[in-house]
């Protein structure tokens, strides 16, 4: 088979899973035209439609997905091998694609990789931040971090932090205005700010647990947010309760910006760990990477 065949077969690859030429053009750094014209150039050698195109969307056609679930593995062996040759180098080389929520990115591998990638210059991480339970096989990850009990059981999993504890917060100025919760029934009387999460199909229900009970809570609020940082700004602004990771408000709760309610209900739960399929393992960058965040190793 000529090289240009192996090139549209792999981009075809891309365009199948981004299911849009827009994406798939700028991971692979084309324009959309001769992305358009190497998968036109495919179907026309091959004599069949592999993606069928719409003015908002792109899917693989019967034959193209049948093509795809044959090609797909094929390529992800190859750059598997071709991770391993990095072995035979003075240093680790190879690019990492990883998939991760805001609060384990920030604080889990980017204290990591500031240690870590100043002494591999030939090491590339890239890291998207996505909220939902992402197939990272299926989308082309090397791995994923995820809470331990949200980690599926045909994966690798390393624990790569410490257990965590939420935190139920308002202002001195909120609870001015409002009593404070005793149970988390309560906070159904209450301006919550809310969180959206894919991995939960919307908003986010507030989780509790105190001597073996299991509490949920839909809470409602005038605000709803998808990130971290807002929450905690709404919060220090009064405009109503926020559920935050412990660590992320220590520091305001200890200075009195915050005020901390239904902590006897908030118990610790299983920390963020590193999954991966099993084939993963043998690459030394991988390797380098995962020995670097597994935990309690870590300094």
């Amino acid at each position: 088979m000529p090289v240009e065949s192996y090139d549209q077969l792999a981009i075809f690859a891309v365009v199948a899973r981004e299911r849009s030429f827009t994406r798939a053009a700028a991971k692979l750094s084309m324009s959309q035209p001769a992305l358009s014209r190497v998968i036109r150039q495919l179907e026309e050698r091959l004599g069949v439609r592999l993606l069928a195109r719409t003015t908002r969307s792109v899917s693989a056609t019967e034959a193209g997905t049948r093509l795809l679930e044959v090609v797909a593995p094929r390529f992800e062996e190859i750059n598997s091998e071709l991770a391993l040759l990095s072995e035979f180098r003075d240093k680790p080389a190879g690019k990492i694609r990883i998939t991760a929520g805001e609060h384990s990115a920030i604080t889990i591998l980017q204290p990591v990789l500031a240690q870590l990638l100043p002494h591999n210059p030939d090491l590339n991480i890239e890291i998207i931040v996505d909220y939902g339970l992402t197939d990272i096989v299926a989308e082309g990850f090397d791995a994923g971090v995820r809470l331990g009990e949200q980690v599926t059981k045909d994966m690798i999993a390393v624990r790569i932090g410490p257990d965590m504890r939420m935190a139920v917060v308002g202002s001195p100025a909120y609870f001015a205005r409002n009593p404070q919760p005793i149970t988390p029934h309560d906070l159904t009387q209450h301006n919550c700010i809310t969180i959206r999460m894919p991995t939960y199909g919307g908003i986010f229900a507030w989780e509790f647990e105190k001597d073996g009970q299991e509490v949920k809570v839909r809470v409602e609020g005038q605000l709803v947010f998808n990130n971290i940082a807002m929450r905690l700004a709404a919060a220090r602004e009064g405009l109503g309760l926020a559920y935050m990771p412990e660590d992320q408000v220590q520091a305001d709760i200890e200075g009195g910006r915050l005020v901390r309610v239904l902590a006897d209900w908030c118990e610790p739960f299983s920390g963020y760990h590193l999954y991966y399929p099993s084939r993963r393992q043998s690459s030394p960058a991988f390797i380098l990477l995962r020995d670097a965040l597994r935990y309690p190793d870590r300094n």
